[in-house]
Parts: structure tokens; C-alpha cells; sequence
């Protein structure tokens, strides 16, 4: 997903534990996360919470990007604080649709 973002313009950073996901966060102050469920060394739900707890997280959108579908999971997920919940594998239009639901579009200058 990541390359794909970048073809598109997007800056965008890959990591691959819980841990790193903060680390990374904290340094570049993201708009959006897209954040696994399943990381390893800690969950992507207590990812998400610790991100919230930040004063510039709060704002932050933050989507999950899981194999793990039911109605118990997008609880969960919801529940830790995550805007959205999609289910792998995610085709790039459902997740633009998404983005453009959650993210504030830029101003349009009037002639």
C-alpha cells in the first residue's frame, strides 16, 4: 500500500511493530495512520489508544487495515479510537473513498 500511496503523491513511511508505529508517529506527525490490528510487540488497538492520548493525536485519522472482519473486530476498533475499519485486501478506491470522507478537503479559490 505504501508505494502505491507514494505513485499518488502521498509521503508515506512503513513500519512494523507497534512500537515503530508510535516512534514514527511522533516524529513525523502524520495526518492519517493507516495501522495493522496484528502488529507484533503490541496490538494495533493499543497502538491507536496511545496515539489518541497525544495532544496531536487527537485530530489524527487513523484507519485500520485488518484480516480480521467481524462485527466483534470494527467493535474493538471503534473502540480504541479508530475512524475506520477495512478489511484486507483493500482495493486503493474503497480506501481513497474513505480518506475523503475523513479528511478535510482543501479550499477552492473562486475566480
Amino acid at each position: 500500500m505504501s508505494a502505491l500511496l507514494r505513485l499518488e503523491g502521498h509521503h508515506a513511511i512503513t513500519v512494523h511493530d507497534g512500537f515503530a508505529a508510535i516512534d514514527a508517529a511522533e516524529q513525523h506527525r502524520p495526518d492519517v495512520v493507516l495501522l495493522d490490528i496484528g502488529l507484533p510487540r503490541m496490538s494495533g488497538h493499543e497502538v491507536c489508544r496511545r496515539l489518541r492520548d497525544r495532544p496531536w493525536g487527537k485530530e489524527l485519522v487513523v484507519i485500520a487495515l485488518t484480516g480480521w472482519g467481524q462485527s466483534e473486530d470494527r467493535r474493538k476498533s471503534q473502540e480504541a479510537g479508530f475512524d475506520g475499519h477495512l478489511v484486507k485486501p483493500i482495493l486503493y478506491e474503497t480506501l481513497e473513498e474513505l480518506l475523503s470522507s475523513l479528511t478535510p478537503t482543501a479550499p477552492t479559490s473562486q475566480p
